[in-house]
Order: structure tokens, then sequence, then C-alpha cells
């Protein structure tokens, strides 16, 4: 199933990502290659692509799992995680419904 994990940002977070985001990236990249990574990406601060000071204020990922469990599991030992780039996490089940496929 897809799960939504939702990421969000302890304020003044910018430093942090910068440190974690290779080991994140990378661990997103294992599950791209597995096919289970649908959309990764940040939340800017502010309406542009690149938000330089400004920073992020969160994540989002779609990925799939075989349970709950496991993706909680999974966002548990996020780098970003460790980091202390989140303030929380969210993980939500996620069913797709347009486009089709």
């Amino acid at each position: 199933m897809w799960f939504a994990i939702t990421g969000t940002d302890v304020p003044d977070s910018l430093e942090r990502r910068k440190g974690a985001r290779p080991a994140h990236i990378e661990r997103l990249q294992k599950l791209l290659d597995e096919g289970r990574l649908f959309v990764a990406g940040a939340f800017p601060a502010i309406e542009s692509e690149d938000p330089g000071p400004a920073g992020f204020t969160g994540s989002l990922i779609l990925a799939q799992f075989p349970s709950q469990a496991e993706a909680e599991a999974w966002a548990k030992d996020d780098p970003y995680v460790a980091a202390g780039v989140y303030a929380s996490v969210s993980i939500k089940p996620f069913r797709k419904a347009l486009p089709a496929a």
C-alpha cells in the first residue's frame, strides 16, 4: 500500500537539513530504485523553488510499504529525524484516485 509520510520541520531547520540531506536522499533513491517511491519533496517556507535562507517547513514522501508498521519504522530511521530536522512526522495510508494509472 502507498503511504503519505509528512515531516514538519522545527524552526530554523535549514542547516540541519543541509547536513542530513545526502543520507536522506540516499534512502529515497533506494526506494526509487525498488519502484516504491511515487514522489518526494520539500515544502519551501516561501513561494520559491529556492527559498534560500527562509528554508523549508517540512517534507512529503509518497512511498509503498507492506504495512503501516513498516512505513513507520522506515520513517523513524530517516536521517532528518536523527538530525532533529522534524518536530513531528505523520504517516497515513494513501489511495491514489487520479490520474488513473
